[in-house]
C-alpha cells in the first residue's frame, strides 16, 4: 500500500473552476444525433418534438453546462439552412466523413436549440469554415441572435422563431490543420481573422468567438494564433478577433493505427493509457505558456473542445460510426483529467468530451428504447459540485504512490478540491491497478462537518455497463473515511475514484 499526505488550506481560494469544463459534444456521427439525442416525433420513445426524454433527464442530472454541435470534422461540410424550414421539404446531404452515410437533415438548428432548452445547456454553434463562405456563417449568427427586422430574421420568423435565441459560444472552423481544411497555420489564422470579423454582436448577444487551435502539442501553431489574435489601429480602436482557441487532445494506448480494444486490454495496456491521459497537463501547460507570452492578463481563454479516449471501434459495427464500449478503466481517464482541468481554471474556459451518446467516450449508449449510463457518466455526476466553484490548491506529497512505464513514470495518485456554498468537494484517484493508497487530508485553515463519501470503482479494470448489466460499474457509498486532529484519513482502493463533501465549520 502506497501512503500520501495531501494539504489543502481551506482558506485559500485558488480560480473559479468554470462550469463550462464539464461540457458536451454532440456530432453527426454514427448514432450521437439520430437514435442518440433524436428519435423523431412519431416514435415510440418517449420525446418532445423528436428529442428522446430520457436522454435529456439523464444529462440534466449531471448540470449539463454547454453542448457543442454540429461538429467535429461534420461542422466543415455541414450547410445550415439546409437544416432549417418544413423537415419534409430539406434537402438530403452525404455525411462523407462518417461512414458515407446520407444524412435528411430533420435535424437542424431549430431542432439543436430546443434540445438546448430542454437540457438547460448553453448551445456552442462549431462554424463551417472549410467548407462554407464568410456570409454563410455571418448569417447564421444573425439568424440566430438577431432581433427587429433583417433577411435573417425574417427567416427565422418565417420558421416559426419570433425571438431570437442566446448564443455566446461560436466556434470558427474545426480541426482547419486536418479534416477542417489541411490548412497551414498562418493561412488559418488569417482566415478565422476574416471570418470573426463578420460574425457579429447582435443586440446584447456577445459572442465568445473561439478560433481553430492546434492538435496535442502543436505549440507553434498556438503561437501563429497568438501573434495574429489583436488588430491594433482598426476601427480607431484595438480589437480582439477571438476570444479563445481550442486545442484538441485524445487519450490512446498506442499509436493510431493500433489503438486497441476498448474492454479487452491487460494491465501493461492500462498503464500505457493512463501515461497517455497523464500528458493533458503537460499539453495544456504548454499551449497556456505560449499564450502567457502575448496575453499575460489571461484575457483569452483555452478550450479543450475535443478530449477522451479513442479505442477500436466495437467488433460488427460500422468503423465510420465509432462506437466503443466504456469501461472503468475511461472513468479514471475522465478523473484524472479533471483534477488537471481544476489546476489550470485561470486559463482554460472550457472542456468538452467527445462525445455525448453513441460514439467515443460516451456518458450514454442507447439501443432501440434503451439507455446505459457507462461509468464516465457517473464521474461526471460525481464531480458535478466543481462546476463553479473556487478551487483550492492541492499540495501532494506521494513518493511511494509512483510506477515505472516503459521509459517513463506514472504517478498514480490524483487530487483536486474545490469550494463552493461552504462546502468542501474532494476528488481522489487511485490509478494503481492492484495496490490502495492511504492518503491522509491535511487540512488548514478550516475544519469540516460530516463527511458524506462516495467510490467509483469495479472488481475488474474491463469491468462496463451493459443493457443486460447496468450496474456493474456506479458509485457506492464509501466508509473508510477517518476523521483525526489533522483532517481525514482515507484509504483509497486500487482502480478507484473517490469523492468526498463536507460543510465547513
Amino acid at each position: 500500500m502506497s501512503t500520501a499526505t495531501a494539504v489543502i488550506n481551506l482558506d485559500v481560494e485558488g480560480p473559479t473552476i468554470d462550469r463550462h469544463l464539464y461540457g458536451h459534444f454532440a456530432e453527426h456521427l454514427g448514432r450521437c444525433v439520430y437514435g442518440g439525442f433524436w428519435v423523431g416525433e412519431d416514435s415510440p420513445i418517449p420525446n418532445e418534438g423528436g428529442i428522446r426524454l430520457d436522454v435529456v433527464a439523464a444529462l440534466r442530472a449531471l448540470n449539463i453546462p454547454n453542448l457543442r454541435w454540429p461538429g467535429g470534422c461534420f461542422a466543415d461540410e455541414y450547410h445550415w439552412k439546409d437544416g432549417i424550414g418544413p423537415r419534409d421539404r430539406r434537402p438530403t446531404m452525404v455525411n462523407t466523413h462518417w461512414g458515407n452515410v446520407e444524412e435528411n437533415n430533420h435535424f437542424g438548428t431549430h431542432e439543436f436549440m430546443a434540445l438546448c432548452e430542454l437540457l438547460g445547456a448553453e448551445p456552442y454553434i462549431s462554424g463551417n469554415m472549410g467548407s462554407g463562405t464568410v456570409q454563410e456563417m455571418s448569417e447564421w449568427v444573425e439568424y440566430l441572435t438577431r432581433e427587429g427586422d433583417s433577411p435573417m430574421v425574417r427567416l427565422r420568423k418565417a420558421n416559426g422563431r419570433e425571438e431570437p435565441w442566446r448564443v455566446k459560444f461560436w466556434g470558427i472552423g474545426n480541426e482547419t490543420w486536418g479534416c477542417g481544411g489541411n490548412m497551414r497555420a498562418e493561412y488559418s489564422a488569417d482566415l478565422s481573422r476574416q471570418y470573426a470579423t463578420y460574425c457579429r454582436d447582435h443586440g446584447d448577444n456577445t459572442l465568445y468567438r473561439i478560433a481553430c487551435g492546434a492538435a496535442d502539442a502543436d505549440y507553434k501553431w498556438t503561437e501563429t494564433l497568438m501573434q495574429q489574435i489583436s488588430c491594433f489601429g482598426c476601427e480607431a480602436a484595438p480589437r480582439t478577433f477571438f476570444q479563445g482557441l481550442s486545442v484538441h487532445y485524445y487519450t490512446l494506448a498506442g499509436p493510431w493505427s493500433a489503438k486497441g480494444s476498448a474492454t479487452e486490454f491487460d494491465t501493461e495496456d492500462y498503464y500505457r493509457t493512463m501515461l497517455s491521459a497523464r500528458k493533458i497537463d503537460r499539453i495544456l501547460t504548454g499551449h497556456s505558456s505560449v499564450m502567457d507570452c502575448y496575453d499575460p492578463g489571461r484575457t483569452v481563454g483555452l478550450v479543450l473542445d475535443e478530449w477522451g479516449t479513442w479505442w477500436d471501434v466495437e467488433p460488427g459495427t460500422d468503423p465510420g460510426f465509432l462506437f466503443q464500449q466504456n469501461t472503468l478503466r475511461d472513468a479514471l481517464v475522465a478523473s484524472t483529467h479533471f483534477d488537471v482541468f481544476h489546476r489550470h481554471a485561470e486559463r482554460l474556459r472550457m472542456a468538452n468530451i467527445a462525445q455525448t451518446v453513441n460514439v467515443l467516450q460516451a456518458m450514454i449508449l442507447t439501443d432501440g428504447d434503451a439507455l446505459v449510463l457507462t461509468p464516465t457518466y457517473h464521474v461526471f455526476e460525481m464531480n458535478k459540485g466543481h462546476q463553479d466553484a473556487t478551487s483550492l490548491a492541492v499540495h501532494l506529497r506521494a513518493r511511494d504512490a509512483r510506477r515505472r512505464v516503459g521509459d517513463a513514470e506514472l504517478d498514480t495518485l490524483s487530487v483536486s478540491a474545490s469550494v463552493k456554498e461552504g462546502r468542501v468537494l474532494v476528488s481522489l484517484t487511485n490509478l494503481d491497478a492492484e495496490g490502495a493508497a492511504e492518503v491522509t487530508l491535511d487540512l488548514r485553515g478550516g475544519s469540516v462537518g460530516e463527511v458524506v463519501a462516495r467510490v467509483l470503482t469495479a472488481d475488474r479494470l474491463q469491468d462496463h455497463n451493459t443493457a443486460a448489466s447496468p450496474d456493474a460499474v456506479r458509485p457506492r457509498a464509501f466508509d473508510a473515511v477517518t476523521a483525526t486532529d489533522r483532517g481525514l484519513v482515507l484509504t483509497v482502493p486500487p482502480h478507484s475514484f473517490v469523492t468526498l463533501g463536507a460543510a465547513l465549520s
